[in-house]
């Protein structure tokens, strides 16, 4: 589903980096739909996700990952978790 004229963004938790479990809760596999389910998701990794959904909402690409695809960490130094933010396509 498109809500409006911009993408829908799904982020998931595919992995973790460090020893410590995550100050939030979050753990491998969740997801979230970023426009409905934004408040369940720790600031600090929304903080990180912004600018790698706004380069996918606009059509941009990051060097060495799949089209409409972007993985990126939080900024936890003691556990960063590894999310991927995707681009739903509409038959999805």
């Amino acid at each position: 589903m498109t809500r409006g004229k911009r993408p829908d963004i799904r982020l998931t938790i595919t992995g973790k980096l460090g020893k410590m479990g995550c100050h939030r809760g979050h753990h491998v596999g969740e997801t979230f739909d970023y426009d409905t389910e934004r408040g369940r998701i720790c600031p600090m990794a929304l903080h990180c996700a912004f600018p790698y959904i706004d380069i996918l909402r606009y059509g941009g690409t990051l060097p060495g990952q799949p089209e409409g695809t972007a993985e990126f960490c939080c900024s936890d130094a003691d556990v960063a978790m590894v999310f991927k933010a995707e681009v739903i396509k509409e038959e999805e």
